[in-house]
């Protein structure tokens, strides 16, 4: 039988990705390039100017802290992951407050974060569903909630680099990533396409996984993609009819979204794929 799952305080401590400080850079500027799009930001270098930021799930800082270097006004770091919290204190904490919180209890006022950052959280939480509704509550009415997430049908997982794992029920789960010496028990939790759509179900939400990838270039995306395999899938994409793209959609292994509390469009100059919207209440 799979063990109850229960919150894992000290993420940085076994996960030593978290720690990689120029692959969270990367994604860092990938993120912060997508929030521009959207935005329309004008200047390059300071996307997030005179904005409330949080990052959610924030471990040891380096995503918080190129959200505070792109020019916003004040930045959180909210975890629970105190090793890696104390880690990030030390070196970004001139730049960052960081904040031992639960994400379904934000510490914010209601309405107080202009950007908020979800990226590659949701399947490590107990409760994902409560964390997204208090990310609703603390949103501002024109905020922005920037979500990576992944898909429980994208053949090979992630964290564990099993194929399939992800599509097992738990205590089957629990048996392959010990078959294999990868750990006791298989711990994440994905949603499909759908079940994200509705656990975004109070969200205006826009995709822009098919955009990132077929301009690396505008989104600093080619950790997606890197080298010749980037390029073929960059002129691929760029070539694709967008009904060929959707039919792919169900099993894409991490999605690239957008939300807002109230409906907005994106800003940024039209891409060779454009956003598309994924949902409206």
């Amino acid at each position: 039988m799979s063990r109850q799952r229960a919150a894992q305080l000290e993420y940085s401590e076994f996960q030593s990705a978290m720690l990689d400080e120029e692959k969270r850079r990367r994604k860092a500027a990938k993120i912060i390039a997508v929030l521009g799009h959207f935005l329309g930001a004008k200047d390059p270098d300071r996307p997030l100017a005179g904005l409330t930021v949080a990052d959610i799930g924030c471990s040891a800082g380096f995503i918080a802290d190129e959200l505070a270097r792109a020019g916003a006004s004040r930045t959180f770091g909210v975890d629970i992951d105190v090793p890696g919290l104390r880690k990030a204190a030390e070196r970004f904490g001139e730049r960052v407050e960081f904040v031992c919180a639960d994400g379904g209890a934000l510490p914010f006022p209601d309405g107080s974060i202009d950007v908020l950052v979800f990226n590659h959280i949701y399947e490590h939480v107990v409760d994902p569903d409560a964390v997204i509704k208090d990310m609703h509550r603390v949103l501002a009415d024109d905020g922005v909630l920037y979500l990576g997430l992944g898909n429980r049908l994208g053949v090979m997982e992630p964290h564990y680099k099993l194929p399939f794992l992800s599509y097992l029920p738990p205590a089957a789960a629990d048996r392959y990533v010990r078959a294999f010496g990868r750990a006791d028990n298989y711990y994440e939790r994905f949603r499909t396409r759908g079940g994200l759509r509705r656990m975004l179900r109070d969200f205006h939400v826009w995709d822009y996984t098919f955009p990132v990838l077929a301009s690396p270039e505008r989104f600093a995306g080619g950790e997606l993609f890197p080298g010749a395999v980037g390029r073929a899938a960059k002129g691929t994409l760029e070539r694709a009819p967008r009904s060929a793209l959707k039919a792919l959609l169900p099993i894409v292994p991490t999605y690239l979204w957008v939300a807002t509390r109230r409906p907005r469009r994106p800003r940024g100059p039209v891409l060779p794929q454009p956003p598309e919207p994924v949902r409206t209440p």
